[in-house]
């Protein structure tokens, strides 16, 4: 933490890890996590909304905190800050949805046992993206190059990602998947929800592990995009870790609502590629354009809404049309029916 500015404290920082691994325990040993279930949706929307809820009281206490100890200026800026990294974390998030999606139907991933996967595949996270955001905020604050690197980076993601948008990953040409497949002792079959079993005094990794390792890999190559971002809005590591944490919680939660609607939202990978190329252009442009956090917040919400709505509607003239053209067959061949002898 040297060199790096925080208003956290060390006890701040162990509080905050405690309270999101007690929150993950309850999941996994009270509310039925250690149960193989199918994710209702009512279920999944409960948890959202306890998410969203659980990032709100937490940036109110983030400002209350700071209200009371420093300034109202600060607090203010702070706590936008946070909603801010919130919202664009979120939303850059929401790829890793339509990924997992991919991998547990690849990989025929019962329902019932996605959530277990999903469970420890956030416990991986959490580690990955403390190591990340620490890392990033001290090179930064050492070479202070490195911010327009990762501008230039985003931006460069972003267009990749536009050019891209419409072709989906092959998962059989995987190198991870490829690895797995060469040098993992593992059984053809899913072992229930095990990760690994003996058998014949020997220990073998079952499909599932494999899936997990992926998952932690997509996160990974996820958080390469998302971290940097967060650096346009704050360079306060606290700040970017919880904002980070609370959005891969809630997007936890938001698979099960609508990994099965990802073809509804076609158009929010050009939005996000969008936001990705705004935020690197931002940082790009820092040293002669500043641009107060609460445009980029409004920004990025703009976006996230037109992709969102572009999508829904695409869908519905889309369906309507299906539906107009079934009823033109119909009616058809019901005429000719009519006039046959």
């Amino acid at each position: 933490m040297h060199g790096v500015e925080t208003f956290a404290t060390l006890p701040m920082w162990a509080g905050f890890v405690s309270f999101v691994l007690a929150v993950l325990a309850l999941d996994l040993f009270v509310l039925g996590g250690k149960q193989s279930h199918r994710v209702s949706s009512r279920e999944a929307l409960s948890w959202a909304l306890a998410w969203a809820t659980l990032a709100t009281m937490f940036g109110i206490v983030q400002w209350w905190y700071l209200n009371e100890t420093s300034d109202r200026i600060v607090a203010n800026s702070k706590t936008l800050e946070f909603f801010t990294g919130y919202l664009i974390e979120l939303s850059l998030s929401v790829d890793n949805m339509f990924v997992f999606s991919m991998i547990f139907s690849y990989f025929a991933v019962s329902p019932e046992f996605q959530r277990r996967v999903l469970l420890f595949g956030v416990l991986g996270a959490i580690v990955m993206r403390i190591m990340m955001i620490l890392t990033g905020v001290w090179l930064i604050s050492k070479f202070v190059w490195l911010f327009y690197v990762f501008g230039l980076f985003l931006v460069i993601t972003g267009i990749r990602m536009l050019v891209m948008a419409e072709h989906a990953p092959d998962l059989a040409r995987n190198p991870i998947v490829r690895l797995m497949r060469k040098t993992m002792r593992m059984t053809k079959d899913y072992q229930g929800e095990s990760f690994f079993v003996r058998m014949n005094g020997l220990v073998y990794a079952t499909p599932m592990f494999g899936v997990l390792l992926l998952v932690e890999a997509t996160d990974l190559v996820f958080a390469v995009d998302s971290i940097p971002a967060i650096f346009a809005v704050t360079m306060d590591p606290f700040v970017v870790f919880t904002s980070n944490i609370f959005a891969i919680m809630g997007l936890r939660a938001l698979y099960f609502l609508l990994a099965n609607m990802a073809e509804r939202f076609r158009y929010l990978k050009y939005g996000l590629a969008i936001i990705l190329i705004t935020i690197g252009g931002k940082m790009l442009m820092a040293p002669w354009v500043h641009v107060p956090v609460h445009w980029s917040l409004g920004v990025v919400a703009m976006i996230l809404l037109a992709s969102i709505g572009a999508s829904l509607s695409l869908s519905r003239r889309a369906s309507t049309r299906d539906a107009d053209h079934s009823t033109r067959i119909a009616n058809r061949k019901s005429a000719e029916s009519k006039r046959r002898p």
